[in-house]
């Protein structure tokens, strides 16, 4: 969502990389650009005049110091200033440690708050929580089947009744809840295509029900400044605890995510970069700040690494890079590791300095499903030993796998260029798992 802003600060603040020194002018020059920038990406007219404001207050009284540039300088308050505007520090979900937790999430139709309340599940399920979904959208055709399909895959209860109440729905889910020793309700709130005075009430009714630890607006990133402005509505009628940005992945130019926080003065909590049920992530200021500025996010980059790093597989895949033994089976392994972490464009997103140097490349997904149905269209004789693959061979796996004959040779190709390389890399000691291990991202 954050490349075009990305790539257009970045041209900004190389016109002051270029200076000697700092002065009111180029100052000025630079920050009237940004603001512009901001304003573009669709980010609210008072939040982009104080935020430049500010940025503009801190650079004119700063000396800059020999070890540092005045690019260096201006862009390091920039980036303090987006971590302020994003909202300073992670905000944690309140989880009480004993009794039932309860959590609402509210927000505009479409917004994605039955996937969403799937993937809090999801989370607070590997936490060791017993949870509750509760079906208290009884409006929207199939919101119900929806919410019921994401618990089974995630296997969690989902508590509904058929008469088509929202208010008895969530009374009569706090009683089954106290007699099964669930800790932890989601409730599943409806929403409408525009805020209306009876979704309100209804709301606020549930609210007062249910006495929600905390109450959560789920807002479609996508939206723009309408997100906004819908974010202020709810908030007056249900003073909500925090905001979850969802589609965070789409191609939109990303002024909600900018502006939402400071607007209604509450903390993002999570943010979702696509359909996945683990594709929810708790929201750091600091870490979206470094990739708008295009410094990337190593940090998450390697979280998501380790959720998929699987300490028996890895040993073995260990073993087998260091005998030269990696074959397409290991290779497929692989991938689906890669699939679990994201997006392509959301993982080297996260890698310093990617942005400007992939901006007119196509990043699809589809390659990756490209080369499974390949591999996959493989015999176990031809994965594990690829010089057998002839062109009888070939063009079997290219009728299999729905690909074209020139598909399968570019991969296999790309495959014997990959293997030779770690042969190279194995032969001179390369990297153990156990040094990966030792390093400290602190």
């Amino acid at each position: 969502m954050f490349e075009d802003l990305s790539l257009k600060l970045e041209t900004a603040l190389k016109k002051v990389r270029g200076q000697g020194r700092l002065t009111e002018k180029n100052i000025s020059d630079s920050l009237r650009e940004i603001r512009r920038i901001l304003l573009d990406a669709d980010v609210n007219y008072k939040v982009a005049k104080e935020f430049i404001e500010r940025v503009t207050e801190k650079a004119l009284g700063k000396e800059v110091i020999a070890s540092i540039s005045p690019g260096q300088l201006i862009t390091k308050i920039i980036f303090d200033e987006l971590v302020v505007l994003l909202g300073s520090d992670r905000s944690e979900l309140k989880i009480n440690a004993s009794g039932i937790t309860t959590l609402m999430a509210v927000g505009l139709q479409g917004s994605g708050k039955t996937t969403f309340c799937g993937k809090l599940a999801k989370r607070l399920k590997e936490n060791k929580r017993k949870i509750l979904l509760v079906a208290a959208d009884v409006y929207r055709p199939a919101a119900i089947e929806q919410l019921k399909q994401l618990a089974e895959k995630i296997g969690i209860s989902v508590f509904s009744i058929e008469q088509p109440d929202a208010r008895k729905t969530v009374k009569e889910a706090l009683k089954f809840a106290a007699q099964q020793n669930f800790d932890t309700l989601i409730f599943d709130t409806a929403g409408r295509l525009h805020v209306d005075g009876e979704m309100m009430k209804e709301i606020a009714d549930i609210k007062e029900i249910v006495s929600p630890n905390e109450i959560l607006f789920v807002v479609d990133a996508m939206t723009g400044q309408d997100a906004v402005n819908s974010a202020k509505t709810f908030n007056e009628t249900v003073d909500f605890d925090g905001i979850v940005l969802t589609k965070l992945d789409g191609d939109a130019r990303g002024g909600a995510a900018l502006s939402i926080r400071s607007v209604v003065g509450k903390p993002i909590k999570f943010v979702s970069n696509g359909e996945k049920l683990d594709s929810l992530e708790v929201f750091h200021p600091d870490r979206l700040a470094s990739r708008i500025l295009g410094k990337g996010d190593v940090i998450s980059l390697v979280e998501k690494a380790q959720q998929g790093f699987d300490e028996k597989e890895a040993e073995l895949l260990e073993e087998k890079l260091k005998k030269n033994k990696f074959d397409f089976d290991d290779f497929l392994k692989q991938i689906k590791v890669i699939k679990k972490m994201g997006s392509l464009s959301s993982l080297i997103g996260m890698i310093p300095g990617m942005n400007s140097q992939i901006q007119n490349e196509q990043i699809d997904d589809r390659a990756l499903v490209k080369v499974e149905a390949i591999i996959n269209s493989m015999t176990l004789k031809e994965r594990e030993n690829p010089k057998i693959l002839n062109g009888n061979r070939r063009k079997r796996i290219a009728r299999g796998s729905g690909t074209s004959i020139q598909d399968v040779n570019r991969m296999i190709k790309q495959f014997s260029q990959m293997q030779k390389m770690i042969g190279k890399i194995s032969g001179k000691g390369g990297l153990s798992k156990s040094s990966l291990k030792n390093l400290n991202f602190n």
